[in-house]
């Protein structure tokens, strides 16, 4: 049984929903026959991947949101992290291109180290405030996970795995995808945005017990982002 996950490093309700499917998976018992496979997505391709923002700014500037609104957004998502047991930092968290953390997590794939990688980028990015658009830290988080440090430089520094992340993208448009988190569980069913553990586990089991059917949504639209920001 196969899962394809399409995220983006500074979406917080991918990092909410990564955890409750995660959660989901290690109630059943059928775990260790689910692949999952991380796709990339970008919620803002037109970022300056050599500038960043503040959580805060990015929110004012994309959404026109007034300090106070963008402030209560940002708690509710602390709330809804903290429920997921992810203790965000929006304080610190930087706002940035994220082309280059993608390429990063094709890289990880190679050594079957994607989930390790997309956890490492999230932490790097919500909780410990490092710029995930800057090579050095990137080539850092590699080295963390074991991955040969001037390999992660040569790939950070040309074209490879362009295609691949151009790819995810446009497979994600064509499924339909506007916002992530997105999950497609055995190209049967689709499930989107940060849902509770308990829809995760019931969908991980329906999808496992039935025979293959056309793509459908079992979940009514939860919590995820999309180019226009983050919604509730």
């Amino acid at each position: 049984m196969k899962v394809e996950i399409w995220s983006d490093v500074m979406c917080p309700f991918c990092y909410i929903g990564k955890n409750n499917f995660e959660k989901a998976l290690e109630k059943l018992p059928f775990k260790g026959q689910v692949e999952v496979e991380w796709k990339s997505f970008q919620l803002d391709p037109t970022l300056d991947p050599k500038e960043t923002k503040t959580t805060s700014e990015y929110f004012k500037e994309k959404k026109g949101f007034p300090e106070a609104q963008a402030q209560q957004m940002i708690a509710q998502v602390k709330q809804m992290g903290s429920g997921a047991g992810i203790d965000f930092n929006f304080e610190k968290a930087l706002i940035t291109n994220t082309f280059s953390a993608h390429k990063l997590l094709h890289l990880a794939k190679k050594y079957n180290k994607a989930n390790e990688m997309e956890e490492a980028l999230f932490i790097a990015h919500f909780v410990d405030g490092k710029n995930v658009g800057d090579l050095e830290t990137l080539v850092n988080l590699a080295a963390s996970l074991g991955i040969d440090q001037e390999e992660a430089q040569k790939v950070l520094a040309s074209e490879e795995y362009n295609t691949e992340i151009s790819k995810d993208i446009t497979e994600a448009r064509n499924n339909g995808v506007s916002g992530v988190p997105f999950f497609v569980l055995n190209g049967k069913y689709a499930v989107s945005g940060a849902q509770p553990v308990e829809l995760f586990a019931s969908a991980l089991q329906q999808t496992y017990d039935e025979t293959v059917t056309p793509l459908k949504n079992i979940s009514d639209n939860g919590a995820s982002c999309d180019a226009d920001g983050c919604e509730i």
